[in-house]
């Protein structure tokens, strides 16, 4: 899952990285035709392209889409291939396309050269067809988008503003996706469908039964499919579960149950590495605890004007408090940046942390065509998902502050309820829940000790929901186990995958890297299976990370 694009360490860079595979390879999904059956060209040097046509509505003859499809190819003899696996990269929104294009030989070397490695962009979303977007032009998207992200996603602790102003918000924006609906298709960008997309590519494979692997959202899109074809199961991976009742019922607060403490994993982490790993560092994790809310308090009494050679804005409350949350999605790869940017905020050196989490600047000779938007198929397929929410000022405040009695981090989650108070396009018998079957064969649930937006209570939950699944349990913050690479948990996936050998009930990994590594160590020594989950991690966190 989920939300807001950049406020994250190392977002920017990879994302820009990603932009840089995309532009050396210049392939062109608009002259690639969708066919009925699999037609691979070659793309992308190692990879293979193709668009699938499937159903626009599975239940009418109402046209169709494209699904954009990347593998990379099993590279074992034909009597030992196993068939494509699947991977969704969360969101919703994110490109499973871009995931594999970035990182596919390192979930080759994960998973095991018996399978084709495949990735999908999802009805709505990137290269797939037709793609979401409320805007004609770029321009037009541009002006509508305040540029900094603590102006347009304020935390609703900033001020008694804030939640009127949202409503208000995504009421125009909800107006505007209709405005913009004019062959009446966004109805069709929901979960439900791209699930009965898989199952199409399944059989597209020659396949009868999927082999997936979810993150995030992903794990909504896992549990909807076996949901719905129970007997099509042939191994799924379910990693930093999402509550599927909760999803459809747009009621994700319990959402928040573990993010304190993941943020609880940096005072204390911070502590035991000492001021040679740890920039923020101080004798005890209530010391760290209480600089931060006074480095915190102090930029929200007086913010912080920002000027660079590329761009301008302002550090104010809502933008160190998006940096704090954002920093816990990722510990083992972000706290030691994140702590060396607090001490920086805090002696008045703000130039370096503000440039690292920046948005990106509209310039007018961009190509002035309004693509896919990611925010916007992730409004779509959210919304078209939920419950109908006709939720007015007092109730979303009134939700708010539900949520706050749970975790000090509602001020800048609460707002997924808010998004789909103006959304008014539903599709009149989508699928709504409940999720859970008995399936073909039992699914693998993945869930962190300390993950801030996907509890392990979430993980257990799913695996009682499909008897014969089996929870393991990852010891470590951050959201889904490839924040960490851990030798343990590689070891019962690919088991899982390979054999269909399920780990023993309660089995709990532990990592195999520190939370604040030496500055004099580098991960790409520290090991096989850590290089190959800091490789995938690069590639597929921005994708989980808020979206927007």
């Amino acid at each position: 899952m989920l939300r807001k694009l950049s406020m994250y360490s190392r977002l920017l860079v990879v994302t820009i990285a990603a932009a840089r595979i995309h532009a050396q390879t210049d392939f062109d999904w608009q002259s690639l035709p969708a066919t009925a059956a699999l037609s691979w060209v070659p793309c992308y040097s190692t990879l293979q392209c193709a668009q699938l046509e499937v159903p626009l509505d599975y239940t009418s003859d109402a046209g169709n889409a494209s699904i954009a499809i990347v593998r990379l190819p099993s590279t074992s003899p034909a009597d030992q291939y196993k068939g494509p696996i699947l991977f969704n990269p969360g969101g919703p929104g994110g490109s499973g396309v871009s995931a594999i294009v970035g990182v596919g030989q390192q979930f080759a070397d994960f998973l095991g050269p018996e399978f084709d490695i495949v990735g999908f962009d999802p009805r709505g979303v990137a290269n797939s067809r037709p793609a979401v977007s409320f805007f004609e032009t770029a321009a037009e998207r541009a002006f509508w988008t305040p540029p900094d992200l603590n102006l347009r996603y304020p935390s609703y602790n900033a001020s008694p503003a804030v939640i009127p102003n949202q409503w208000a918000q995504y009421q125009l924006i909800g107006q505007q996706a209709v405005k913009t609906d004019t062959g009446d298709w966004l109805k069709h960008i929901s979960t439900d469908n791209v699930a009965r997309d898989m199952l199409e590519i399944v059989k597209a494979f020659g396949q009868d039964k999927l082999m997936y692997w979810g993150v995030s959202y992903g794990t909504v899109l896992g549990q909807t499919f076996a949901t719905l074809f129970p007997d099509n199961v042939g191994r799924m991976v379910i990693d930093g579960v999402l509550d599927g009742e909760a999803w459809y019922s747009a009621n994700l607060t319990e959402a928040m149950t573990d993010t304190d403490k993941t943020l609880q994993a940096f005072y204390d982490g911070c502590v035991a590495a000492g001021p040679a790993a740890c920039d923020f560092y101080a004798p005890t994790a209530a010391e760290i605890a209480a600089n931060l809310t006074s480095l915190v308090e102090s930029i929200a009494a007086q913010p912080i004007p920002v000027l660079n050679n590329v761009s301008h804005g302002i550090i104010d409350f809502s933008w160190i408090r998006n940096l704090i949350f954002a920093a816990t999605y990722s510990p083992y790869d972000s706290y030691s940046t994140f702590a060396t940017q607090l001490a920086q905020l805090a002696a008045g050196q703000p130039d370096a942390t503000y440039a690292a989490h920046q948005s990106a600047q509209f310039e007018c000779g961009d190509d002035n065509t309004a693509a896919g938007n990611i925010f916007e198929s992730e409004i779509a397929t959210t919304c078209n998902d939920a419950v109908a929410v006709t939720d007015r000022i007092p109730e979303l405040r009134a939700f708010y502050e539900n949520e706050a009695k749970l975790s000090s981090f509602a001020d800048i989650w609460a707002e997924w309820r808010v998004w789909c108070s103006g959304w008014r396009i539903h599709r009149p018998g989508r699928f709504s829940g409940p999720v859970g079957a008995n399936t073909s064969y039992p699914l693998l649930v993945i869930g962190n000790t300390a993950d801030p937006i996907t509890p392990l209570q979430w993980a257990r939950k799913a695996s009682t929901l499909f008897p014969g699944s089996v929870l393991l349990t990852q010891n470590s913050p951050g959201h889904t186990s490839i924040v960490a690479a851990s030798a343990c948990t590689h070891g019962a996936m690919q088991a899982y995958f390979v054999n269909g050998t399920l780990p023993a009930s309660g089995t709990v990994c532990q990592v195999d890297i520190p939370l604040f590594p030496p500055r004099t160590s580098a991960r790409s020594v520290q090991g096989k299976v850590v290089d190959q989950v800091t490789k995938i991690a690069d590639v597929v966190l921005p994708m989980i990370r808020r979206t927007r």
